[in-house]
């Protein structure tokens, strides 16, 4: 009785200390986050494509199977990644994919020139990128060249990807080892055509986008049609949504694009590792505008679209800072720091708690480039933060959202704040709860009571991200730094929870019945 009393006694003192406080409502779900939010973007950029996911047929450093690295594979496979997007980025609208189709002898190069000038070689094209899918068990989602492409182009390499009968473009994949179609789904009508895309106005990349979308179809498999994406707005454009949605028929339009990065200055990002108080604080604020870019796009697609059939996909995000010293600066190589971990266990948090709206999301990009998940050095690999944060994250895929009321603290530095804390939860198939819980705050800890209500549960257990620093990263000397542990700083008493919240952590919890 005495040991009861007491645990009322702390749960009493903690209710009313506590400043952060979440109220879960964990019977009134109805919305499912869709896997595909935690999907991710391979670019023909720096080592991404190469060395990264790909080292060829007849590497002998490197393990691989059919040229791609078995390492890699692995450790994204254990991120059930949903989706993988694919061949850019702005490399997509120079990109002619009968260029990476038939022997690889014969294949044309060709110089990237939006990404360090270098020579491309083809090796890597259509064939190679859906056998990269198929060992990774993960969705192909293809952006077509509409900046420097034609109408043509695109609507031959959907059939020649598709179409199942016999036509010139399937006899042509068959002659090339793939009798069978692949049948890829998503299909991205051009990228960023604000920009590198083809610096197009909203209105004109309408009419476009109408065009490419009429002669971009499947409509003879009634029962593999494909999904059409707009390239959309870079951060909080609402112009350029207001447009599509107004003058592009719903029916003609299955998602629209957003692309926003957590940049401190464009024209000086600073470094990725070395970086103080005032930089962390203003690439969270930039990461933080996610929140605001999501919910202004979605208000627009809400008056056009009220029944939500158009999705909302944010297929690029992520931390972009200046290259690694000593490095090619059109390879995008950066380092990977508790930072990102914040970006990341932020980001997602939004992502999910507007799975009503946002249904893909693809983080930039998968190795060697921006907030990568994976680091290489020829046969090495290190994960990164941010790996770790999807891994823990990968619970909330096709999971139940649960509604939710968060009261933060805030994180202040100079005069202006931010929330320190952002959080999500769902319920899976088997009725588990599982809780995100972001503490942005690289000061102080913070602790925080969860109101559970709806349902009774008997357990809590959970995994914790956090180092001593925010500027700590994994090293191929050192590349367990960084790593989930066991978090046992969790209390559950008569369905009311605390926990503490170490400063820069990110934090999930499992609640059991």
């Amino acid at each position: 009785m005495r040991n009861t009393l007491l645990a009322i006694f702390c749960l009493i003192s903690a209710t009313s200390i506590a400043q952060n406080k979440l109220v879960l409502n964990t019977d009134l779900g109805e919305t499912t986050i869709s896997k595909d939010i935690y999907g991710h973007f391979s670019e023909h950029l720096g080592r991404c494509i190469y060395g990264g996911l790909y080292v060829g047929e007849e590497n002998k450093l490197v393990p691989h199977i059919n040229g791609m690295r078995t390492d890699v594979v692995n450790a994204l496979k254990n991120l059930n990644i949903p989706n993988l997007r694919w061949p850019g980025g702005c490399f997509a609208d120079t990109y002619h994919w009968k260029d990476g189709i038939g022997p690889k002898a014969e294949r044309p190069t060709i110089v990237n020139s939006w990404w360090g000038n270098v020579t491309e070689d083809n090796s890597f094209g259509s064939h190679e990128f859906m056998e990269l899918c198929r060992q990774l068990g993960t969705e192909p989602y293809i952006s077509g060249n509409v900046g420097s492409g034609t109408v043509q182009e695109l609507s031959d390499w959907v059939q020649y990807m598709n179409f199942q009968g016999t036509s010139p473009m399937s006899d042509l994949r068959a002659q090339n080892g793939h009798p069978e179609p692949f049948k890829v789904k998503y299909w991205g009508i051009g990228n960023e055509a604000w920009g590198c895309g083809g610096n197009m106005t909203a209105e004109h990349y309408a009419d476009v986008y109408r065009q490419y979308a009429t002669y971009v179809n499947t409509s003879w498999e009634k029962d593999s049609r494909i999904f059409k994406i707009a390239s959309g707005a870079s951060d909080d454009d609402y112009h350029w949504t207001e447009v599509l949605m107004k003058e592009v028929p719903h029916s003609m339009l299955d998602g629209i694009g957003v692309h926003h990065y957590s940049v401190i200055d464009w024209s000086k990002k600073g470094s990725a590792t070395d970086f103080d108080e005032e930089l962390y604080f203003t690439t969270m604020s930039r990461a933080y505008d996610m929140e605001r870019i999501v919910r202004g796009h979605a208000t627009i697609m809400d008056k056009y679209d009220p029944d939500k059939k158009v999705a909302m996909m944010v297929d690029e995000w992520g931390g972009w800072y200046d290259v690694e010293p000593g490095t090619n600066g059109g390879f995008l190589y950066q380092q990977n720091t508790m930072r990102d971990a914040m970006i990341a266990g932020m980001t997602l948090n939004i992502f999910n708690n507007h799975a009503d709206r946002v249904k893909m999301a693809n983080l930039a990009q998968v190795v060697n480039v921006l907030q990568a998940v994976i680091l290489t050095d020829e046969e090495r690999i290190i994960l990164t933060p941010t790996y770790h944060v999807m891994e823990m994250y990968k619970v909330h895929q096709n999971a139940t959202l649960i509604p939710m009321h968060l009261k933060t603290e805030n994180y202040s530095y100079k005069g202006k704040s931010l929330p320190a804390i952002s959080s999500s939860a769902s319920k899976d198939a088997s009725g588990k709860v599982h809780v995100t819980l972001t503490n942005i705050d690289m000061n102080k800890s913070h602790d925080i009571l969860v109101d559970l209500r709806g349902e009774d549960f008997k357990t809590v257990t959970g995994r914790i991200l956090a180092s001593a620093k925010i500027q700590d990263h994994n090293t191929f000397e050192m590349p367990d730094k960084v790593k989930p542990k066991t978090y046992s700083g969790a209390k559950l008493q008569s369905n009311k929870l605390t926990a503490t919240l170490p400063a820069g952590s990110v934090v999930v919890l499992e609640l059991s019945k």
